[in-house]
C-alpha cells in the first residue's frame, strides 16, 4: 500500500491531525495531497536520498506533512528544539548540512539568525507568514511540478540535548525500502494496540523524538492524533473526555503535575475511553507511578530507550506492580550490565547499561570519537548512552541514574534520582534537581535546587522542612547538605532538565 494515499482512499475526510486549542484540523485527504506536493518540490530542488532537511517550528499543522514528505523521499529529517537560541540552532543547522529549512512566522527571527551559520542551506521556507530571505511555503508547494516521486525510507537525525558540550546528531543508516515497509516502530506500536480506531493525545513538543514518532505512527496506522499546542494538565484531561482519547504518551513531570491537582479537578472529566497511556523519557518515581495506576487503572505502559535507538525495554502496569521501579525487560537488543572494567557484573549489581545488537545501529554525526565512546571497549556492537542500573533474576531492568549525574562524595557513589523522587512528592515542591557541588573535604556534596510550589515562599524554614521530610526516607548520607531555590528550573517541555546549566553556577569552568 502507499502510506497516506491508502488512508486517503479509504476515508479522505477523516481527521488525521487535530491541534488544540486552536482546533485546526487536517484530514487524511489534505495530509496526503500536501505531502505529495512537498515531495515534488524537494525533488525539483535537487534533493535526493540521503540529503538533509531541518524543521524549526512550534507544534504547527505543517510540521507533520514536512516530516512525511522527507521520510517518503529518503531524506534525513532534523527537528530542531524550538527553544534554542539562534546560535545554538545555527550550529545544528550547519552540522547536519541541511539543504532545506522549514520554519514558521513565530520562529522567523530565530531561524534567520540560525541561517547566518548555515550558508549551505539553499531552500528556506516559511509558513503562516512572510519574512525576508524566506520563500512562502504555500507558494512553493503550489508551484511544484506535478507527477510521482520515487518513495524511499528516510529517517530522523535528531540531536542530543547537549548536556555536556555541543549536541550531536544521532544518525542511523537508511533502509533499502519504501517507508511503508520500513517503519521502525511498527512492532512496538502494534503492541500498544495502534490501529485505525485509535485517537491519540500528544501533549509534548513535536521536535522531540518520542512525540514525533508516535504522532507519525498514529498516521501510519490510520488513527487520529490530537496534538496539544501547549501542555496544561487540566486541558489534557478535558481533551481526553472531549475527543474520546484512546491512547496517549507522557513524561513523568506531567504525571507529577496531574497529581498536584485537587481531587475535584482530577474527578471533573470522564476518562473512560482512555485505554493505553505510554510514558518514557525519564525515570518515574515509584510513588508517582503507583498513584497514577490507582487513578487511571492498569493502562499505563512504560518503555525505556534512547533517541539513539540502540535498545529498549518495556513493562506493563501488571508487571510493574509486581516489580515497582522496574522499566521492564528487553524488547530490542540484549541487556548487559558492566562494571568499570567492562566485564558483566553479577545479577543485582549496579553497572553501566549496554545494549547488544547484531550490528552498530547508530553513529554520532561528524564525531567518530563520541561514537567510539558509546561502544563497549571489547564488543563494538554493545552500546551505551551512559545510563546505569541493574537487572534482577528475571531480567527486569532497574535504572539508578545517568553516569554523568552521579555524585561521588568521599568515595561514595550517590545517585540524585532517588533524592529527587522523594523531594518532588512534598506538597510545597513544584520541581527539583539534585546535583553535586564542590566540597573541600569530600570532593563533592549533595545540593538540592528547588522550585517552590505556587504561593510558597523560599526560605531557610522551607529548607529545614524539606530536610526533616527526607529524614528516614532516604539514606542519611544522601540528604542534601544545602538547598537553593529558583523561580523556575531549566526544564524543557520534553521533561529533560539541563543539569549542566545548574552546575555551571557552582563549578569552575575547567572542572565542568
Amino acid at each position: 500500500m502507499q502510506l497516506l494515499s491508502h488512508h486517503q482512499g479509504i476515508s479522505p475526510d477523516k481527521p488525521a491531525l487535530i491541534f488544540e486549542p486552536s482546533g485546526r484540523t487536517i484530514s487524511y485527504g489534505e495530509l496526503a495531497d500536501r505531502t505529495h506536493r512537498l515531495m515534488r518540490l524537494l525533488h525539483d530542488q535537487g534533493l535526493r536520498r540521503g540529503d538533509h532537511l531541518a524543521i524549526l517550528m512550534e507544534n504547527n499543522p505543517r510540521f507533520l506533512e514536512v516530516c512525511w514528505a522527507a521520510l517518503k523521499s529518503g531524506i534525513y529529517v532534523t527537528a530542531i528544539n524550538r527553544y534554542l537560541t539562534a546560535d545554538e540552532a545555527g550550529f545544528i543547522l550547519n552540522d547536519c548540512s541541511a539543504a532545506v529549512l522549514v520554519t514558521s512566522a513565530e520562529l522567523a527571527a530565530t531561524a534567520a539568525g540560525a541561517l547566518a551559520h548555515a550558508p549551505g542551506c539553499r531552500l528556506r521556507l516559511i509558513v503562516d507568514g512572510e519574512a525576508e530571505g524566506f520563500a512562502r511555503y504555500e507558494d512553493a508547494i503550489a508551484a511544484a511540478t506535478p507527477g510521482p516521486v520515487e518513495n524511499w525510507a528516510g529517517d530522523f537525525m535528531l540531536y542530543s540535548s547537549g548536556s555536556t558540550g555541543r549536541p550531536k546528531g544521532i544518525k542511523r543508516p537508511l533502509q533499502d525500502c519504501p517507508i511503508e515497509d520500513g517503519w521502525r516502530l511498527k512492532p512496538s506500536q502494534e503492541t500498544y494496540g495502534f490501529g485505525p480506531d485509535m485517537v491519540y493525545l500528544s501533549p509534548a513538543p513535536l521536535y522531540h523524538s518520542a512525540p514525533l514518532s508516535y504522532v507519525l505512527g498514529t498516521n501510519f496506522f490510520g488513527g487520529t492524533a490530537v496534538i496539544m499546542e501547549k501542555f496544561e494538565p487540566a486541558d489534557a484531561l478535558g481533551l481526553i473526555e472531549r475527543h474520546r482519547i484512546t491512547h496517549s504518551q507522557w513524561v513523568p513531570t506531567m504525571f507529577v503535575r496531574f497529581l498536584k491537582m485537587t481531587e475535584a479537578e482530577r474527578a471533573a472529566h470522564d476518562l473512560s475511553s482512555h485505554r493505553c497511556a505510554v510514558h518514557s523519557a525519564a525515570p518515574c518515581s515509584v510513588e508517582v507511578k503507583r498513584a497514577m495506576i490507582e487513578w487511571w487503572g492498569p493502562i499505563i505502559e512504560e518503555y525505556f530507550g534512547a533517541t539513539e535507538g540502540n535498545g529498549s525495554t518495556s513493562i506493563t502496569s501488571a508487571e510493574w506492580l509486581e516489580r515497582p521501579g522496574s522499566v521492564g525487560r528487553a524488547r530490542a537488543g540484549i541487556i548487559h550490565i558492566c562494571g568499570e572494567d567492562g566485564k558483566d557484573v553479577p545479577t543485582g549489581e549496579i553497572g553501566q547499561i549496554y545494549f547488544e545488537q547484531p550490528r552498530l545501529v547508530f553513529t554520532y554525526h561528524n564525531d567518530a570519537a563520541k561514537t567510539a565512546s558509546a561502544q563497549h571497549p571489547d564488543h563494538p556492537t554493545w552500546t551505551s548512552v551512559g545510563d546505569i542500573g541493574f537487572v534482577d533474576d528475571d531480567g527486569y531492568l532497574f535504572l539508578t541514574d545517568r553516569k554523568s549525574f552521579m555524585i561521588i562524595s568521599g568515595g561514595v557513589n550517590i545517585y540524585p534520582q532517588a533524592i529527587e523522587n522523594a523531594l518532588v512528592l512534598h506538597p510545597k515542591v513544584a520541581d527539583v534537581a539534585v546535583i553535586g557541588v564542590p566540597n573541600p573535604d569530600f570532593g563533592e556534596e549533595v545540593k538540592a535546587i528547588v522550585e517552590p510550589a505556587k504561593g510558597v515562599e523560599a526560605s531557610p524554614a522551607l529548607a529545614a522542612e524539606l530536610t526533616a521530610f527526607l529524614t528516614g526516607q532516604i539514606a542519611k548520607h544522601t540528604i542534601p547538605r544545602s538547598f537553593d531555590f529558583m523561580e523556575t528550573l531549566p526544564r524543557l517541555p520534553t521533561g529533560k532538565l539541563s543539569k549542566q546549566m545548574l552546575k555551571a553556577k557552582y563549578w569552575p569552568a575547567t572542572v565542568r
